[in-house]
């Protein structure tokens, strides 16, 4: 029986972009976009709403719990490719964990009165831990608390942008204080991250109520809404506080932003709201990759171990290696990094997304022309980004390639010689 009407599945997708990244990556973009901030969220916008029309097509025609893996499978085949992208998927849902994790330490040691490695650290283990535990007692709390805590935090950032509009100052945001046409469009791409989440939409297609109709739309309209919203914060926090005190608060720079309009009462509004909100986001993504595993390992691609599920339906084992391994991830890499690789995580996923759509254009009735262009900014995005890392931040672009080896060859090695020979689950030809 289908339960999710419009709003509700609007929500879904709001709610999924909306989690910890744009708390995260506020200030890296502020750093190489400058007083064209706005600019690179529209620019990484565009992407995402280009993707979600190959998503609103292929959600229609394939309606399945599995969603992007679904889409990539029946682009594709079951093969070396489809495997290695579905591992991909699972490492870089991962990465937002540990990226959330890091945005929760980050605005909560503003409530302590000195930083310290311990507390950095103990933070981020606590903000994974504790979802952790939260999924294995009961998996019901994190779909019922979500829609509350969307509510909640966008409620916040909208209060942010009303009570800062009439401190904004024009001149800050003048194109004599952008960055170079280069820098924006990298900024742009680094906190793409900040749109990852309106894909999960397609996982929940098989509850939506009128899908032909109300997929398109959720789609569509939690994109616009969460681009508007975006833009807006950024105007308010470039156009309102100085770049020198938003790069020395770089990590918390939402925050910072609330201020000038709302004093240090806005501050400590907006910090919580962070913790909330990148709590749930950790909260619902342990779950939703525990589930990815399952979905993957039901299907062949994964060890079955992923699929053994405790009486309350939640994966055991798959929340807890995404529990060990976000952990790992998260008290690792910096934040950087961090909202790094998971842009370029799925802008990569995305552009295989959007090249499925093209492949299946006929079967889901899309526009070759849109595809051709979605798929052409997607993997140009990709490049751009891997590029300016490569020059600055070479490490992050080792993690990231080293992302991609690791799935290929787990899928060449379990694909091949563990399903295939002992599960006689061989590549369909």
């Amino acid at each position: 029986m289908r339960t999710i009407g419009l709003i509700g599945a609007i929500s879904i997708g709001i709610g999924g972009m909306v989690g910890g990244g744009i708390f995260a990556v506020l200030g890296e973009a502020v750093s190489l976009a400058h007083g064209a901030t706005a600019v690179a969220f529209a620019i990484a916008g565009l992407v995402a709403i280009l993707t979600a029309y190959s998503y609103a097509k292929l959600s229609v025609q394939y309606q399945s719990e599995g969603g992007t893996v679904t889409f990539i499978d029946k682009a594709f085949g079951d093969n070396i490719l489809s495997g290695s992208v579905n591992l991909m998927l699972w490492l870089s849902y991962l990465v937002t964990i540990s990226l959330y994790a890091t945005a929760f330490a980050s605005y909560g040691e503003t409530f302590f009165e000195h930083k310290s490695f311990w507390i950095h650290h103990g933070l981020i283990t606590i903000s994974i831990i504790l979802p952790a535990i939260i999924n294995l007692v009961s998996a019901s709390f994190v779909g019922k608390s979500e829609t509350v805590i969307v509510i909640i935090k966008v409620s916040l950032l909208i209060l942010v942008i009303v009570a800062g509009a009439s401190y904004v100052d024009p001149s800050r945001m003048s194109p004599t204080n952008w960055g170079t046409p280069f820098s924006i469009i990298v900024a742009g791409m680094i906190i793409f991250v900040a749109y990852e989440g309106f894909e999960l939409i397609a996982n929940s297609a098989e509850d939506i109520k009128d899908p032909d109709k109300n997929l398109p739309r959720a789609f569509y309209a939690s994109v616009i809404i969460v681009i508007a919203l975006y833009i807006l914060i950024s105007i308010i926090t470039v156009g309102s506080v100085s770049e020198d005190a938003l790069m020395k608060a770089k990590d918390y720079a939402l925050a910072i932003a609330a201020e000038p309009a709302l004093g240090h009462t806005g501050f400590i509004l907006v910090a919580s709201a962070a913790l909330l909100s990148t709590f749930s986001a950790i909260n619902a993504t342990i779950y939703g990759n525990a589930r990815l595993g399952y979905i993957i390992a039901k299907d062949g691609k994964l060890p079955r171990s992923l699929m053994d599920e405790e009486k309350s339906g939640v994966p055991f084992k798959g929340v807890l290696y995404t529990t060990l391994l976000s952990l790992l991830l998260a008290n690792t890499i910096d934040l950087t990094e961090i909202a790094i690789i998971g842009s370029a995580g799925f802008l990569l996923i995305f552009f295989i997304v959007n090249v499925s759509a093209y492949k299946l254009r006929d079967t889901i009735g899309a526009n070759k022309i849109v595809l051709t262009i979605s798929s052409l900014f997607a993997f140009v995005a990709l490049l751009t980004l891997l590029y300016h890392t490569y020059s600055s931040n070479p490490h992050a672009v080792i993690i990231f390639i080293s992302f991609i080896i690791i799935s290929l060859v787990f899928e060449l090695i379990y694909g091949r010689y563990v399903r295939g020979q002992f599960f006689f689950r061989r590549y369909k030809k």
